[in-house]
């Protein structure tokens, strides 16, 4: 009977072990070498074929280098769900939107730093009455009133073309105001205080500043179609430019509020320019009035 530690061969087990494992430092050296000679011993015992056998070892997970079992992988879990948009955080913003944010940061600083007569506690807060009043002067009743008793008074047809235009500048002034502020919807600054002069419900917002719009309309409007002397003129640039300035300080507006009602109000006298009310493209509303 043969020795159990000859190979098939006749080579010592040995020298076939390590021909065939490669390297000393392999990870399957000693473990793949084990194996083999146990599967000899039983292919002896057993009558397998040892060529089978050999067959089987070399295709063992131990014999093979870098085949080792690995744990079993636990049940898998499905992604999580992608966050909703306003989850989302914006990694790589635009430059129209860093600059927005900068410019809004900008004027709420700077509104907040100029509201200083928002409050009879306030650094000016004795100065608050005064602002009042010169918030009274640039509200739209009292215009609208105004005007429409010196076009009951009037008896001239160039003074009632003038009164007439300026009442559908009012008007039209109030109209895209209310509708800018109901679709903005920009609330108001948070240390301002509702004690208005006469408020209605769009007058809770903020933007665009009607008292500016009206300053800037009102201003254009006397500038052009009244002869005044150059102190009066430079009056009226003032009393436009402060009045802006009061809205600011009272609390009422932030600083682009204010901006943007000037630039409205401007625009608005060009309309009303543009479609000029004369008792040759608009003879019905001057003849209706004339009978009253």
């Amino acid at each position: 009977m043969p020795s159990p530690r000859r190979s098939v061969e006749g080579r010592p087990l040995g020298v076939s072990a390590s021909s065939s494992s490669g390297s000393p430092g392999s990870p399957a050296h000693g473990g793949g070498s084990r194996f083999e000679f146990q599967s000899l011993l039983s292919s002896r015992a057993t009558g397998v074929d040892p060529a089978c056998a050999r067959l089987r070892a070399s295709e063992s997970p131990v014999h093979c280098r870098g085949s080792f079992p690995q744990a079993a992988a636990g049940p898998s879990q499905a992604p999580p769900p992608p966050l909703p948009e306003e989850d989302r955080m914006d990694l790589n913003p635009s430059f129209l939107g860093i600059a927005l944010r900068s410019l809004l940061a900008i004027d709420l600083w700077l509104s907040k730093k100029l509201g200083v007569c928002a409050g009879e506690s306030s650094s000016w807060g004795s100065v608050r009455p005064l602002m009042k009043l010169l918030e009274i002067s640039g509200h739209g009743i009292p215009w609208l009133v105004g005007t429409l008793y010196c076009l009951c008074r009037s008896d001239s047809w160039a003074g009632r073309e003038v009164l007439m235009n300026l009442l559908f500048a009012l008007l039209l002034d109030l109209l895209l105001v209310a509708l800018i502020k109901g679709l903005v919807r920009r609330r108001r600054p948070a240390h301002n205080q509702m004690d208005m002069f006469v408020t209605l419900s769009v007058d809770k917002y903020s933007f665009p500043s009607g008292h500016a719009t009206r300053a800037a309309l009102m201003s254009r409007f006397i500038l052009n179609h009244l002869v005044l002397a150059i102190p009066l003129r430079v009056l009226v640039v003032l009393w436009a430019f402060v009045l802006g300035l009061s809205r600011v300080m009272l609390g009422r507006h932030n600083v682009t509020d204010v901006a943007f009602g000037f630039f409205l109000g401007y625009m608005q006298y060009s309309i009303v320019d543009y479609c000029w009310l004369s008792p040759h493209n608009a003879p019905v509303l001057f003849l209706l009035w004339s009978q009253q």
